[in-house]
């Protein structure tokens, strides 16, 4: 079965949002912009470099930036697309029925 592309590439994009871990860096930045790789450590309490490994698939799929800020790395979303996708998700989840 052929897709069209938009389909397949969001497809894509819930994939990588198909890690709890990831889906919890991008709620943190919903809360507050930037981060640093410190604070996202503290507040989900994933191991540095696993969450580095997070990080990055978040960065690849275009879903946050990442800027230098003297030696520390600032986390922060893409756009609005990215927050209002992961508010529902989880506003949809606690809906009771």
């Amino acid at each position: 079965m052929t897709l069209p592309e938009p389909v397949e590439r969001a497809a894509s994009l819930f994939g990588v949002l198909s890690h709890p871990a990831r889906v919890h860096v991008v709620a943190l930045l919903i809360e507050e912009e930037p981060r640093t790789v410190g604070d996202l450590v503290e507040h989900t309490g994933v191991e540095r470099t696993l969450l580095s490994h997070q990080l990055r698939a978040l960065r690849e799929a275009r879903l946050v930036t990442r800027e230098r800020e003297g030696r520390r790395h600032l986390y922060r979303l893409a756009d609005a697309h990215v927050a209002h996708i992961v508010r529902d998700a989880l506003a949809h989840v606690v809906e009771p029925g």
